[in-house]
């Protein structure tokens, strides 16, 4: 949409801000940041900012029910007929 309608895009502008606005958070000292960790982080700050994270936390809890529980004990339950 953005090129098409003929809008600018500011590839760098927003890399550069992004890049700091990711180093203000994480180059903090005494932090020993690695990346999937970071990662994780900055996934975490972007669901909260956009309201998301409350079906989100659904969605993880429901999911480690089902890894940690169901696939675990199913087969003491399975039925036969």
């Amino acid at each position: 949409m953005g090129l098409a309608a003929g809008w600018p895009i500011a590839t760098g502008v927003i890399e550069g801000a992004c890049r700091r606005l990711i180093g203000d958070r994480l180059d903090i000292t005494g932090a020993r940041w690695g990346l999937p960790g970071a990662e994780a982080i900055l996934k975490l700050r972007a669901m909260i900012a956009n309201g998301d994270f409350d079906t989100y936390w659904r969605f993880h809890l429901a999911q480690d029910r089902r890894r940690v529980h169901q696939t675990r004990y199913q087969a003491e339950h399975d039925l036969t007929a």
